[in-house]
């Protein structure tokens, strides 16, 4: 799929708001990318885009955060844990049945215990792309859909943002 480019963190959350509006309860999505890359950022726009009003921070500290929506959003951060064996020792497994969406940054830790069937997004910054780069704050945006329904959910996402980047012109 074509990549994104995204030229700044309101980009970013434009683009994470427009993927919130599309979800459903079951829904997974798989944040993958270095460090400060956005991935938080995306979760807010994702969040944005759900109906969330509360403010969305990243979970590094706490694990997981609950917000609520028409849709609950369970936002994950496993990135301190040691195994992903230490996430589903916290019941992190039990939030696939709770009727909400699922967004998991740094998915790649604990890729085993999501489902097959989900939305990965990995968010590289200009420097990850080219260590010779300052980060700028542009970011590039791979969606890598794997199910039916998340093909056509990335699709759609493409040709709104396509759309909005025309009428931005």
């Amino acid at each position: 799929m074509k990549p994104l480019l995204l030229n700044s963190p309101e980009e970013t959350r434009k683009v994470g708001a427009l993927i919130g509006k599309l979800l459903k309860a079951g829904d997974v999505i798989a944040l993958e990318g270095d460090l400060g890359s956005g991935k938080t950022t995306l979760t807010q726009g994702i969040a944005l885009g759900m109906g969330v009003r509360q403010v969305v921070n990243s979970p590094t500290y706490a694990i997981i955060h609950e917000y609520e929506g028409a849709i609950p959003l369970f936002h994950c951060d496993p990135y301190r844990l040691e195994s992903a064996e230490a996430l589903a020792l916290i019941g992190f497994e039990e939030y696939f049945e709770r009727g909400g969406v699922v967004v998991v940054e740094w998915a790649n830790l604990v890729s085993e215990l999501l489902p097959e069937e989900r939305l990965s997004l990995v968010v590289m910054t200009t420097e990850s792309l080219d260590p010779t780069f300052e980060d700028t704050g542009v970011r590039k945006l791979e969606m890598q859909p794997t199910g039916a329904r998340y093909v056509e959910m990335t699709e759609t996402i493409l040709k709104s943002w396509e759309s909005e980047s025309v009428k931005a012109k």
